[in-house]
């Protein structure tokens, strides 16, 4: 009667668990799902965001929300772009302009990355103008007295013809009429870095006062989804330090958050996507600040400083507007941004996590598969854990043989406890057995495999890589789901449900690799292990497929190294199913008697 109430508790709670998987995998990794669609009219330019589109959950890579929005976007940027004066940026990484109107650079999109998985969705917009749903822009100048330092809507001029590039800076200028000329001479590299080199000449006959700044202006409508395990959100490095513990709600509720010691670089980060401000030899102070209406503002302000008639001051500044390759990002650490690398959030394990992420690309590089990459990464963790597995298979199988000594020992002392386990410990040590041998395997393991797991979650690399056949994306979760007939059903499964052919595979191969486990010696255990890797295809189903192939992997693997080991121990497996048959037959005599 207990066994049978504890299967039905165990399979009510697994149902419970299972239907309430939706909520919270919605919550801890949603996915991009199709705009919220919003009520269209006649006039496009007359179309309104829902009153509750803020409201909708961001998604893992982040975008606008709602297709009001989306549309909205498209439209305001075309009037934005089409008129008034700008600077064309053109560049191996990053292209688009410079806004004359405020020395705004309100307008780049990534060359090496697409919007969405189709070839011919375009690059993906990382700067829009102020005023647009997607706004985020980075603007450089100075804090003074009214009419002798630039304003927002201060019109620089350049040369005719000008066009940024990384073998042509563009030199922005403004003379106040009173004596003083300003300019930001701007440069870009073939990756996302651009430098501001602002200068004030003071040709007049009495000294002024200038404060140099520089800020990104963004809004969290864009944001990708802040999780526990991924930060998202603002960010920066102070004194040396890496700040992942300021939120948008955390600037929201103080509606100003300075940051304490120098600033080495602050801004804001998505999953996949940066933008900071890195202050170049030169002190300077870091603010996170809430505009409202969901615009927030990093800045990087410097000291004030006094220029004297007939001198130039010059600050330099630089600006990372780009995707997180970790190649890249480290390149930039090298040249002396301090702790840049460390903008991924690769958390505690970060010293497992960097030399795997090195290994998948390398193996991506030489296979040019992303997929494949993954299968070789987990084949060849494994096979370095496998001689732990034997050691930790090994003892068990001694543990197995003292097994009889052990209970003789038991019974003699069942009075005596202090007595019964000093002769066990003599028993360890006459049979050479080290109990906790077992469980270390087990240990080491636990950083390896969530370092994996966060790799391929932090893996840019990963982004809109296909693998075979129907897996276009291995970010994105399995495409094809069983239950609506692989999409010959004009339905979608909701989350729990959406079963695709990669989560099926994990619960088979999950389930032939729990057959090949030693029985275990209570029923109700028994039953649970058995609903265990059904339990798991649903919970894993909604998960980007280049995980599910990698769980996938290391079953088939871990299958292949059970059988070989087994081979190799075979009263290991012979005694723990002969213990599970003798509890069963017990617990049998125990029910006829009842």
């Amino acid at each position: 009667m207990d066994n049978q109430r504890n299967i039905i508790l165990a399979v009510v709670l697994t149902a419970l668990v299972l239907f309430g998987w939706e909520a919270g995998i919605g919550y801890f990794y949603p996915q991009a799902k199709a705009p919220v669609q919003a009520e269209q009219t006649a006039d496009a330019s007359k179309s309104t965001k829902p009153a509750d589109a803020s409201k909708i959950k961001p998604t893992r890579e982040g975008g606008l929300r709602d297709a009001a929005d989306v549309a909205l976007e498209k439209q305001d940027l075309k009037a934005a772009l089409t008129h008034g004066g700008r600077v064309p940026v053109a560049a191996p990484g990053l292209s688009g302009s410079i806004n004359l109107t405020g020395a705004l650079i309100d307008d780049l999109v990534l060359n090496r990355h697409r919007e969405t998985v189709k070839k011919d969705s375009g690059p993906v917009r990382i700067y829009s103008p102020a005023g647009t749903p997607a706004q985020q822009f980075a603007q450089f100048g100075w804090t003074g007295d009214a009419g002798v330092t630039p304003r927002a809507q201060t019109v620089w001029s350049v040369p005719a013809g000008a066009k940024l590039t990384p073998s042509t800076p563009v030199t922005l200028t403004w003379d106040n009429g009173k004596g003083q000329v300003y300019s930001i001479t701007f440069k870009i590299d073939d990756n996302y870095m651009i430098t501001a080199d602002q200068s004030v000449a003071n040709k007049g006959n009495a000294p002024v006062s200038v404060q140099p700044f520089g800020l990104v202006n963004r809004t969290d409508e864009t944001a990708s989804l802040d999780t526990w395990n991924v930060h998202s959100g603002p960010i920066g490095a102070f004194d040396g330090s890496v700040n992942f513990g300021t939120n948008y709600s955390t600037v929201s509720d103080a509606r100003t958050v300075k940051e304490a010691g120098n600033t080495d670089w602050i801004g804001f980060t998505d999953i996949y996507w940066m933008s900071t401000l890195i202050p170049v030899k030169a002190k300077a102070e870091g603010t996170f600040r809430s505009l409202g209406d969901h615009i927030f503002r990093a800045d990087v302000v410097y000291g004030p400083s006094v220029v004297q008639p007939g001198k130039v001051l010059t600050q330099e500044t630089k600006l990372f507007a780009g995707a997180k390759e970790h190649t890249v990002l480290d390149a930039y650490e090298k040249q002396g941004i301090t702790n840049f690398g460390l903008a991924i959030d690769w958390g505690w394990f970060r010293w497992f996590e960097k030399p795997i992420f090195w290994l998948l690309t390398k193996l991506f590089s030489l296979v040019g598969n992303f997929g494949v990459a993954i299968i070789l990464l987990t084949a060849i963790v494994r096979g370095m854990m496998f001689p732990i597995a034997q050691r930790g298979f090994a003892s068990m199988a001694a543990m197995r043989a003292i097994q009889p000594k052990m209970k003789a020992i038991q019974e003699r002392y069942k009075d005596d406890k202090e007595r019964q386990q000093k002769e066990v410990m003599e028993l360890y040590k006459k049979e050479g057995v080290n109990p906790l041998a077992g469980c270390l395997p087990m240990f080491l393991q636990i950083p390896v495999f969530f370092a994996l797991y966060k790799t391929l979650i932090l893996a840019i690399e990963m982004r809109h890589q296909p693998f075979v056949l129907w897996i276009k994306d291995l970010s994105a979760p399995d495409p094809l789901h069983i239950l609506n007939l692989f999409g010959l059903l004009p339905f979608d499964p909701p989350g729990f449900l959406g079963i695709g052919v990669l989560a099926l595979l994990l619960g088979v191969t999950m389930y032939f690799q729990f057959k090949l486990n030693p029985a275990q010696m209570d029923p109700t255990q028994q039953q649970i292990f058995s609903l265990m890797p059904w339990f798991m295809m649903f919970v894993m189903a909604p998960f980007a497929s280049g995980l599910l192939i990698y769980w996938i992997t290391s079953n088939l693997l871990t299958i292949a190294q059970q059988k070989y080991l087994y081979s190799r121990h075979p009263q290991l497996k012979a005694q723990a199913d002969k213990d599970a048959q003798d509890k069963q037959r017990a617990s049998e005599r125990e029910k006829s008697k009842a």
